[in-house]
C-alpha cells in the first residue's frame, strides 16, 4: 500500500475513518462531552454519561487486543511514552472544563456543530486552534514549561495496567483488557442504558474510533520509513495543524490530526442530513459570542496544558489506561460544572 500512497496522505485517511465515526457518533448518537455532564447535573439523566462507560471500556479492550496480537506498542504511544506529571492534569483540565462551559462545547463537539452549519463553532474551532499552537510553541509556551516543566520520556510505561500486571504477576495485556471488560460490565448494569441500544451502539462507535486510529498509525509506523508517531484522536493540537496545513499546504505535510479534524466534519455533515438537522446558525447576542471566544481561547490553553481535550484524555489517553485519564477527566467535569453553575444561577448561593 505504502507504494502507492505516501505515509502521511495514508495516516491522514486513517484519522479520516475515525472522524467520521466521532462525527455520525455526535449528530446521529448524541455522543457529546458538555452534553452529558449537562444531562447528569441538571437534567438528573446518567444515561449519555454512561456512553462514556461503554466507548472507554470498548477502546481499552481493543487497545490491549491490539497488543496483546502484536500489533500496538503500548511504549510507543504519546500518553504512556512521556512523563506524566498531575499538577497539568488538574491545572489543564479545570482550565479546559470551564472554557467548555463557557464555549457551550468540548472541540470535539464544536467540529460536530460546526458540520451542522453553526457557524459559532467556526470561530470557537478558530479561537481554540489559534490558542493550543500560541500554548504549545508560541508566546505562552515559555510559561507552560516554567509552570509545569519541559516535557520527558517516562523511565517507564505510567499506566494502570502496567502497575497492576508489576503487582499480580499477568501479563499487561491482560490486565488491560480485563479492566476494560469490567469497565464494560459495570456501566451495562444501568437497566435505562440496557433498554437504549443505540447508545450502547453510538458509544461502541467511538470506542472503535480510537481503536482504529492506534491500529492504523502502528502499521504505518511499522511499515514505513518516515518515522511517523503512532497517535489517535484528540482534538486540540490538530485543530492548529489544520489551520496551519489550511494556510501552508504547499510546504507542510497532511496528518492523522488533519485528517480527524476534516472526518469529523464530513461526519457529522452527514449525520445531520440523517437526522434533517441541517441548518445554518448564527450568533445575534454579543455578550454570547464574547464568552464563547473567551471559552475556546481557555480549552486551547487547558488541552495543551493537559495533553489532551476531553477526547484525548478521556477517551484516547484510557484507552492505554494512562494515570492521567481519570484524573484529567474529572477535572474537566469539576470546571465545566463550575462554569455551568456560573452561567446558570451565578457564583451566588442558590435560594
Amino acid at each position: 500500500m505504502l507504494d502507492f500512497i505516501s505515509e502521511p496522505m495514508l495516516v491522514a485517511l486513517i484519522g479520516g475513518f475515525g472522524g467520521v465515526l466521532l462525527g455520525l457518533a455526535a449528530r446521529v448518537g448524541r455522543f457529546c462531552t458538555l452534553g452529558a455532564i449537562e444531562d447528569l447535573y441538571y437534567g438528573e439523566s446518567p444515561l449519555r454519561l454512561r456512553m462514556w462507560g461503554i466507548a472507554i471500556g470498548i477502546a481499552v479492550m481493543g487497545t490491549f487486543g491490539l497488543s496483546a496480537l502484536g500489533w500496538l506498542d503500548l511504549d510507543q504511544t504519546l500518553f504512556l511514552a512521556r512523563k506524566w506529571n498531575p499538577a497539568e492534569s488538574i491545572a489543564g483540565g479545570l482550565l479546559f472544563g470551564y472554557g467548555m462551559a463557557l464555549a457551550g462545547n468540548c472541540g470535539y463537539g464544536a467540529l460536530a456543530r460546526m458540520g451542522g452549519g453553526d457557524i459559532r463553532s467556526f470561530l470557537i474551532v478558530l479561537v481554540m486552534g489559534i490558542s493550543a499552537y500560541v500554548t504549545l510553541g508560541g508566546p505562552l509556551s515559555g510559561l507552560r514549561q516554567y509552570l509545569f516543566g519541559v516535557s520527558e520520556p517516562a523511565p517507564y510505561s505510567a499506566g494502570f495496567a502496567q502497575g497492576i500486571s508489576q503487582l499480580t504477576g499477568l501479563s499487561i495485556e491482560v490486565c488491560g483488557f480485563a479492566i476494560g471488560a469490567i469497565i464494560c460490565a459495570l456501566t451495562l448494569l444501568s437497566r435505562s442504558l440496557r433498554a437504549s441500544p443505540s447508545h450502547i451502539f453510538w458509544g461502541a462507535v467511538a470506542g472503535v474510533a480510537v481503536i482504529s486510529g492506534w491500529a492504523g498509525t502502528q502499521w504505518v509506523a511499522s511499515n514505513g520509513f518516515d518515522g511517523i508517531p503512532v497517535v489517535t484522536h484528540t482534538f486540540s493540537a490538530p485543530i492548529g495543524e489544520t489551520i496551519l496545513f489550511a494556510m501552508t499546504s504547499s510546504g507542510n505535510t497532511i496528518s492523522f490530526g488533519t485528517g480527524s479534524v476534516l472526518g469529523v466534519l464530513l461526519g457529522s455533515f452527514v449525520g445531520t442530513l440523517i437526522r434533517g438537522h441541517f441548518r445554518w446558525e448564527s450568533c445575534d447576542d454579543p455578550r454570547e459570542l464574547r464568552r464563547q471566544i473567551f471559552g475556546g481561547a481557555l480549552m486551547g490553553i487547558g488541552a495543551i496544558v493537559a495533553v489532551g481535550c476531553s477526547i484525548g484524555q478521556g477517551l484516547s489517553a484510557f484507552s492505554v489506561l494512562a494515570y492521567s485519564a481519570p484524573l484529567t477527566l474529572f477535572c474537566i467535569m469539576i470546571g465545566a460544572a463550575i462554569g455551568l453553575r456560573q452561567l446558570i444561577w451565578g457564583f451566588s448561593p442558590k435560594i
